[in-house]
């Protein structure tokens, strides 16, 4: 296991509620009723997201810094990639 550290961009929905994106998992998409449930299903969503891709065989990328602005930063465990 690894671990890898992802900026996430958290913005206010329309409908309500808050969407997360992440910029280095382009597809990495996911939403929360509260900001702090947008947070926590970012980490779920960062995970699945390395998950599904190890298990492609389809290199994970990284983010070698967070970029700027922060809105937060996500740190999460993953399997090592081949």
């Amino acid at each position: 296991m690894s671990t890898r550290t992802y900026t996430v961009r958290i913005e206010p929905a329309e409908e309500g509620g808050y969407n997360v994106f992440v910029p280095a998992l382009p597809g990495c998409v996911t939403q929360g009723a509260t900001y702090e449930e947008a947070v926590a299903m970012a980490e779920e969503a960062i995970e699945g997201f390395i998950e599904a891709l190890v298990m492609a065989g389809e290199p994970v990328p990284a983010e070698p810094q967070p970029s700027a602005p922060l809105t937060a930063a996500v740190r999460v465990r993953s399997p090592l990639a081949a």
